[in-house]
């Protein structure tokens, strides 16, 4: 694996996490760890799994591991097992493509495959051992092996730009690093807790979901793969009354029609996270629970799971820029600056790139040189991250999100953030419609913008053509306007705008 090595002061990956989740499962043993597809299982089921499991791998000499990921406790279970066997896994998409997922098989060289499904599909390949894990259990609980915090955790693939999907490796001791800046923003759960886990296993925001909560002896409330996920969270929300939740804010966009049906007094702590967070969205969901503390964190996969946090005040006085809620300061043990071109840090307020370092940043990408070349550099010292995210600081330490780089467009020479236009966009629309704004570039590389929103067609266009008229200068000025009844969603359940401009392109 070409990664730099890193080195962690904290508190070690076994002792915070590996040890602590043995605790749980042996103390807490007659508490529920999961409810899953309407079953609650208790923290001694899936001790009982996970003891299986080790045992089935016992014999395994390689440490990366592939891991279908379907929604059972077995899949969870078989996460701690690996962990505790001084393993890694490598998640699977049981829906993705084969081909997507045999092209990450061989990226990592994975010989030995878990799966909890009756009938695999990877059953077939001559290369690889297929573990069912649907019947391993046992009551023998073993001390985990020691391993060290260098050591893989996990590796997600994500999109990448040849057409292949990237891996990005996440360290034992990266974990272990955000599982401890969690802690120290004071963020706590306990046996009391009831928190939602709406992810696929592939996305890294479902390791928050589903690991601290067991640290804390909670309850882990999932969605399933082959359901309509905001219909799933309403569900789970109204019928459980959840006091944990961390959701992508999209979610809320799917949840508005719901809202006066959603009343959760005992939520505590409503995080959100992958997306741009509207202001207007989260004062809305906000008198859904009305007795919750509402967070804005942010953070890339490359950073483990989430590094920033702004807790939004629903009275008001909301540090915001174009409508979308502050990011806020770095979390514990992460370290931030804004650059220029040049990789220097900009002055306070001022517009940059958002660059990141710390005990939570990857080794780096799985056996890709060049991309860790291109994405780290090494500024006074430290290595940091190039994070694509164009952002400001303010005095306080504050960060502002505006979009994406490649979100940033030049027409006739001036420098245009998309997010502003689907901002004034959507002041006209009481219903809090979706809006994309899409930049088209033609052989010459000018650019021009669409715009969609999410709705059926009603006849809106030209009094929106209108009020953008009156707000933006000409240059920002879309030159169409498209409605389309229900955006499309990418696999990590965020507005899919690649999935748009096609649509968009074509018509």
């Amino acid at each position: 694996m070409n990664c730099i090595p890193s080195t962690h002061t904290h508190d070690s990956f076994t002792a915070t996490v590996i040890n602590t989740l043995n605790q749980r499962i042996e103390t807490d043993a007659d508490r529920h760890s999961f409810f899953i597809n309407d079953k609650f299982y208790t923290y001694a089921e899936l001790g009982r799994h996970v003891n299986g499991i080790r045992e089935a791998l016992k014999e395994i000499q390689t440490l990366g591991i592939g891991l279908v990921a379907h929604d059972d406790i077995q899949t969870y279970a078989a996460i701690i097992a690996l962990w505790s066997e001084g393993k890694y896994y490598v998640p699977l998409h049981p829906h993705q493509p084969m081909e997507r997922c045999l092209n990450i098989i061989e990226q990592v060289g994975i010989t030995t495959i878990l799966d909890s499904s009756a009938q695999s599909r990877y059953a077939a390949i001559p290369s690889v051992q297929v573990i069912p894990t649907s019947d391993l259990t046992s009551i023998m609980q073993r001390p985990a092996l020691s391993c060290g915090d260098a050591e893989l955790a996990y590796i997600l693939f994500t999109s990448g730009s040849t057409g292949h999907p990237k891996g990005v490796t996440i360290s034992r001791g990266n974990l272990a690093a955000f599982v401890s800046a969690f802690h120290q923003l004071g963020f706590t759960l306990n046996q009391n807790d009831r928190c939602l886990q709406m992810f696929d296993l592939t996305f890294d925001l479902s390791v928050q979901s589903y690991l601290m909560p067991l640290l804390g002896g909670a309850c882990v409330y999932t969605v399933g793969n082959d359901c309509i996920k905001y219909q799933a969270v309403f569900q789970l929300l109204d019928d459980h009354h959840l006091t944990f939740t961390l959701m992508v804010p999209s979610m809320i966009h799917y949840l508005r029609p719901y809202m006066d049906e959603l009343d959760i007094p005992e939520m505590r702590l409503s995080l959100f996270c992958g997306e741009a967070l509207p202001l207007d969205d989260t004062l809305a969901w906000s008198h859904c629970v009305p007795r919750a503390e509402i967070h804005n964190v942010y953070g890339p996969t490359e950073n483990t799971i989430y590094c920033t946090d702004y807790m939004v005040n629903t009275n008001g006085g909301n540090k915001q820029s174009n409508g979308i809620v502050c990011i806020g300061h770095a979390m514990p043990g992460t370290q931030i600056i804004v650059v220029n071109d040049q990789l220097q840090p900009v002055p306070s307020g001022e517009k940059g790139e958002l660059c990141l370092a710390g005990n939570q940043l990857t080794p780096g990408y799985w056996n890709d040189e060049e991309k860790n070349k291109s994405t780290f550099f090494i500024h006074r010292g430290t290595r940091y991250y190039h994070t694509g995210d164009v952002c400001s600081m303010d005095e306080e330490g504050d960060i502002s999100y505006y979009g994406r780089m490649d979100a940033q467009i030049k027409i006739q020479g001036y420098r245009i953030e998309l997010s502003e236009i689907e901002c004034v966009a959507r002041q006209i629309y009481e219903d809090q419609r979706s809006v994309v704004a899409i930049p088209i570039a033609d052989d010459r590389g000018n650019h021009s913008i669409i715009l969609a929103v999410e709705h059926e067609e009603d006849g809106s266009a030209d009094l929106l053509s209108q009020h953008l008229k009156r707000l933006l200068p000409s240059y920002m000025l879309p030159q169409s306007i498209h409605f389309i009844p229900t955006f499309p969603l990418n696999v990590n359940n965020k507005i899919d705008r690649k999935a748009i401009r096609q649509l968009l392109t074509k018509a």
